[in-house]
């Protein structure tokens, strides 16, 4: 059964000279468990997904099970602004031994909020594990609103929470007050992962996690156990690194964080390119003042 809290992480892919690097995949999910993490999301937004073929989207989803052992969840994204297209995807991973589905809006069509609940009540009748909604209207054009999730509750019982990427504290208090005590709330920004837990979400799907999988853990593990001030703290260390992972598009700058641990190359896939001179001092420097990076 799917344990919707604590700390997932949505995972690079690793790239070398425009293939997957298998050994760095490898690496990192060892990365992660050691770290402590409750889930392993690969294959999302933050792995690059969009541009996979859909022989390496698998292949990424089969290695990932494999090296995880069932130690923890694994939840890969799923979704494109087709339905058909979706539902077939949603039904080949389901047949790779995961736990759960992490189904993006739709994304470009920019669909009315009746296309959304036909589109994931398709997708959650394609199978029976849990499927995850994911709205990030940054990236989809388009936000799904509370009342929307609540009717999906309500029409699908196999959708059991949703990584809330909005950015409004608002909309997060809203879902978690109409929807039951088994739906799970997840926060899809780090910067918002204590506040949104505050108002009621169990953790966050996190970027951040793939440098410092043992802090992020740590942080939404002592939340969880009611000790806020520790928590806080944590968060507070962890911000301004947070802060500099955003300076480009995800995943260029987490990329090159992961390269400088030597998790794997900077390499992102066209059209993202890697990230900026100016910006990798910056960054450098906001992994040495949280202690992730060794000063030289």
């Amino acid at each position: 059964m799917l344990k919707l809290k604590g700390c997932f992480t949505a995972i690079v892919t690793p790239f070398k000279n425009g293939k997957i690097d298998v050994d760095a995949l490898r690496g990192i999910i060892r990365f992660q468990l050691k770290g402590g993490v409750s889930g392993i999301v690969p294959c999302g937004s933050t792995g690059e997904a969009a541009t996979l073929s859909p022989e390496e989207y698998l292949e990424v989803i089969r290695l990932v099970v494999a090296e995880v052992k069932g130690r923890v969840a694994v939840m890969p994204g799923v979704g494109t602004n087709s339905t058909a297209r979706s539902v077939e995807m949603a039904r080949k991973v389901a047949a790779l031994g995961v736990d759960g589905l992490l189904a993006i809006v739709p994304y470009y069509n920019k669909p009315t909020q009746g296309g959304m609940i036909a589109h994931f009540s398709a997708m959650a009748r394609a199978t029976r594990l849990p499927v995850v909604l994911y709205n990030i209207p940054g990236r989809t054009g388009v936000n799904m609103v509370p009342a929307t999730v609540l009717t999906l509750r309500g029409n699908c019982p196999n959708i059991v929470g949703i990584k809330e990427a909005s950015g409004n504290l608002d909309q997060v208090s809203e879902i978690i007050n109409i929807t039951d005590k088994d739906f799970s709330v997840m926060s899809g920004d780090d910067s918002l992962t204590l506040p949104m837990m505050a108002v009621g979400a169990r953790g966050v799907i996190s970027v951040v996690s793939n440098i410092a999988p043992a802090r992020t853990a740590q942080m939404c593990g002592l939340f969880l156990d009611a000790k806020t001030g520790p928590a806080a703290r944590l968060h507070h260390k962890l911000f301004p690194l947070i802060k500099s992972l955003f300076v480009e598009t995800n995943p260029i700058p987490v990329k090159y964080a992961a390269s400088l641990l030597g998790l794997c190359s900077c390499e992102p896939r066209l059209p993202l390119t890697p990230l900026t001179g100016r910006n990798r001092a910056a960054l450098k420097k906001a992994m040495t003042d949280a202690g992730i990076l060794q000063s030289c």
